[in-house]
């Protein structure tokens, strides 16, 4: 038994494509010029926005795979228990993902409370070394009448 698609059928189906590329094409975009704001502003936003602009890109990535499963994987067309065989297993791994990051800072946080030591090695303050012109200059003499006579 065979499937015959009429002409109507085959441009419902290409439009709908065409539709998705398009959404997809425009959250891409949106997402890379977030990122791009972030990374061309770096010291400048304050970590509240950053943090907002980092949400923003999580939730816009979240839709966009969303499109891409449900229509370019066929699962939109699909039976609801093949779908829940595919969600709550994706669900299951961002929750051992998130888990395991609290978990991570967790012991990261009370190591830095307990571990006097670790506590003073992660709290140095490290100077930055600003080299102007003239002290490259001075370092970099050419060797002298004496030296080169050795």
């Amino acid at each position: 038994m065979s499937h015959s698609y009429n002409a109507e059928t085959y441009a419902a189906a290409k439009k709908e494509i065409w539709k998705i590329t398009w959404i997809l094409s425009a959250l891409t975009i949106v997402e890379l010029a977030m990122g791009f704001w972030m990374y061309f502003s770096h010291g400048t936003m304050s970590s509240s926005m950053v943090m907002f602009l980092k949400g923003t890109i999580l939730i816009l990535m979240m839709v966009k795979a969303f499109y891409i499963v449900s229509y370019f994987m066929h699962l939109k067309h699909e039976i609801k228990n093949m779908i829940m065989t595919i969600v709550v297993p994706l669900l299951l791994f961002v929750w051992f993902i998130t888990s395991f990051l609290y978990e991570g800072n967790s012991y990261k946080s009370l190591k830095n409370r307990y571990d006097k030591h670790l506590q003073e090695q992660t709290t140095i303050k490290v100077e930055e070394k600003h080299h102007s012109e003239a002290e490259h200059e001075k370092t970099a003499e050419p060797a002298t009448e004496e030296s080169s006579h050795h």
